[in-house]
């Protein structure tokens, strides 16, 4: 039960968050204090700005990615505000006066750094390249009120921000329940307003095949579908529903394009050699046993794994990751390699052969089974550089002598991200805890919706530090920055998706844009009841509880 504080408390939050009407110059006034936090907003001794339908967006003649940011502004200018402004290209610099305009500066710093410069004459939004313009669209867009006006004053100052990590991520797995084209775009669009930048693609697994590959159609025919759920967590009731979906190579590229757009790379994540019995199921050959095989039904880990001593395993996988590399422009393929049991090698005399053959023997402990996964790996970072591709994988490749060139994901606590980085390899940092958006918000999970276990608060993101202490300062460059995951086994909808990952995403944000001294918990707290408005603007479902300022342990 709630305590009578925190129902006063509920009540002060949901009458923040309503959309501000037509009552004043107070309801339609601009707030720089945003989430993510500006890193500086100075004050400027001018008159506001005045926003209204007649002014214009402004961008720079002839910038195709400029025109495209400027179509933004004005789209989410109408969405929170309900006033339309025409874009136009800047002919001239007398234009800019009265306007809003888009500039291309070469003197801001960072890649993805902003500089907003509002006057009573004029609004700048400027960035080093139309990345970092577009992160300042987003700055912009938080900062205006919710609700049809016909004028918003827009406080005179200079804004600038520019993140801490180059990486910051986000994950969706669509292979344990699938979502359409549509959601996996608004997934995008809630990433693109929290200013994230790479979207991790979960596409297969043993319990389905989502990614169209020509050469391969049974991948999706036979491996893209199950004939039934377990439900619950692994209990021994099955819907006995046939399920399942995938992305044609034509969805693929327009899901590409729209995260393109918004300055969103995807990364793709084939998993191998585990976690492949949905494409053994479609090709039984693949595996050490020949099967027959069945799109797995349960969660967890199997003991089938490709079979790394057959020819035909090995060209397998090079035309699956030669159609992905033709589909993702990105640098990175994920290919796992995590919770890959090798029981099957082990007994497997083509395996076994193979281990003979490549003269590979046990090194301290690392087993030799464990090192012929290594010789995959290496393998396939040979095959993917010819496409200008680099290898990102679990933290377990540590376990299979892999080189440097392959970045590592660091899932299992901080400890193997700091040994990648000790090693020379590049990191990106997504512990269990608390980066595990699948887990409870809240240890009080009693009307909460089902999910992994665990507990992550919205206060153990926002604390989490993705570089270690103890990292060596010459080795602090390898951690890219940190990412969010979302696996699916009990989230069943697009809703859920969105509670599960709202507000948490606003907290690792922060994480990601400001240094650890910027940050200030319950000043974010303060911030977080405006970009709820938004959340509810777009009818994205988001955990209201987080919001009030109590333990969340003991809501």
């Amino acid at each position: 039960m709630m305590t009578f504080k925190q129902i006063i408390t509920v009540l002060v939050i949901l009458l923040a968050i309503v959309p501000a009407q037509a009552s004043g110059t107070d309801g339609h006034r601009a707030n720089y204090q945003v989430i993510p936090l500006p890193g500086a907003i100075h004050g400027i001794k001018s008159a506001d700005f005045a926003l209204t339908q007649q002014r214009l967006i402004n961008y720079p003649t002839g910038n195709r990615d400029m025109e495209r940011n400027a179509a933004m502004l004005g789209q989410y200018i109408e969405e929170m505000t309900g006033m339309h402004l025409s874009i136009r290209p800047t002919r001239s610099t007398r234009e800019i006066a009265d306007n809003v305009s888009l500039l291309l500066d070469d003197k801001i710093k960072g890649e993805e750094g902003y500089r907003i410069t509002v006057t009573a004459r004029s609004v700048e939004i400027a960035g080093r390249t139309p990345a970092g313009v577009f992160q300042g669209i987003q700055v912009l867009r938080k900062s205006l009120p919710v609700g049809h006006a016909a004028i918003v004053h827009l406080p005179a100052a200079q804004i600038e921000g520019e993140p801490r990590f180059g990486y910051r991520g986000m994950h969706l797995d669509c292979v344990r329940h699938f979502f359409s084209t549509e959601a996996v775009k608004r997934y995008i669009d809630i990433m693109a307003l929290h200013g994230m930048n790479r979207l991790h693609w979960h596409l297969t697994d043993d319990q389905g095949w989502r990614v169209e590959i020509k050469k391969y159609p049974r991948l999706t025919e036979v491996g893209g579908w199950r004939n039934g759920t377990t439900l619950g967590h692994n209990s021994p009731v099955n819907d006995g529903i046939r399920y399942g979906g995938y992305y044609s190579q034509e969805e693929i590229r327009d899901i590409v394009r729209y995260a393109a757009d918004r300055y969103i790379t995807i990364i793709p994540e084939i998993d191998m050699p585990g976690h492949m019995v949905a494409a053994m199921a479609a090709y039984p050959e693949l595996g050490c046993t020949g099967g027959p095989y069945e799109v797995w039904q349960r969660w967890g880990v199997t003991d089938d794994i490709l079979c790394l001593g057959k020819d035909n395993t090995l060209r397998f996988v090079e035309d699956v990751l030669a159609e992905v590399a033709q589909l993702f422009p990105g640098e990175m393929i994920h290919i796992g390699g995590d919770e890959s049991p090798r029981v099957r090698w082990e007994h497997c005399p083509r395996c076994q052969q193979r281990i003979r053959e490549l003269g590979i023997k046990a090194e301290g402990n690392q087993s030799a089974e464990a090192l012929l996964q290594g010789y995959l790996t290496t393998h396939v970072q040979q095959f993917l550089s010819g496409y200008g591709k680099r290898i990102i994988g679990w933290d377990e490749l540590l376990g299979c002598k892999v080189d440097t060139t392959a970045t590592i994901m660091s899932w299992r606590g901080p400890e193997p991200g700091a040994q990648g980085a000790q090693l020379g390899h590049d990191v990106v940092m997504t512990p269990v805890d608390p980066l595990y958006f699948d887990y409870y918000q809240t240890s009080s999970t009693w009307n909460e919706p089902q999910a992994f276990g665990g507990c992550n608060t919205l206060k153990k993101v926002y604390d989490f530090e993705p570089v270690a202490d103890k990292l060596p300062a010459d080795k602090r460059h390898h951690i890219l920055g940190a990412q969010a995951n979302v696996w699916t086994e009990y989230i069943t909808c697009e809703p859920q998706i969105q509670y599960q990952v709202l507000p948490r995403m606003a907290a690792l944000a922060e994480v990601l844009w400001l240094e650890p001294q910027e940050k200030n918990y319950q000043d974010f707290l303060e911030r977080l009841p405006r970009l709820a408005q938004i959340y509810q603007l777009y009818n994205w479902t988001y955990r209201a509880k987080s919001l009030i300022p109590e333990d969340e342990n003991k809501d």
